[in-house]
């Protein structure tokens, strides 16, 4: 499997997760000392915090939860990914840099997301 594949696999996860409007299985693809930067509120840093943040994020819709990873790349115990996302209220990207686990696993290190309306918005 190529990474582009396994890190779309934990994207469907995760989008998965957000439909059903569950924050910490949202959180649970991130590392405990992950940071997530947004322009949807201030940074979030280590996993409890970017659960709180989904706790919220997920009462406000999140139904149509889609996330395609566009490109990705692997060096060692490090990727990375840039993904669109999508949810019925918003679109934008993401760029990610993701931790191999002991186990295998790849989690989520470093999150920012970037939402295509508000650039939009903002150079009008």
């Amino acid at each position: 499997m190529s990474i582009r594949e396994e890190l779309q696999t934990v994207y469907d996860a995760y989008a998965a997760a957000y439909r059903t409007k569950d924050a910490a299985g949202c959180a649970v693809i991130f590392t405990d000392d992950s940071e997530a930067f947004s322009p949807y509120a201030p940074p979030a840093r280590g996993r409890a915090a970017i659960e709180a943040l989904h706790s919220e994020w997920v009462k406000i819709g999140g139904e149509d939860k889609e996330l395609r990873v566009v490109e990705a790349g692997v060096s060692g115990d490090l990727a990375w990914c840039l993904t669109e996302y999508s949810d019925g209220q918003d679109l934008g990207t993401s760029l990610n840099v993701f931790q191999r686990q002991a186990d295998g696993r790849w989690l989520i290190r470093i999150c920012s997301l970037n939402s295509l309306e508000h650039s939009l918005t903002s150079s009008r």
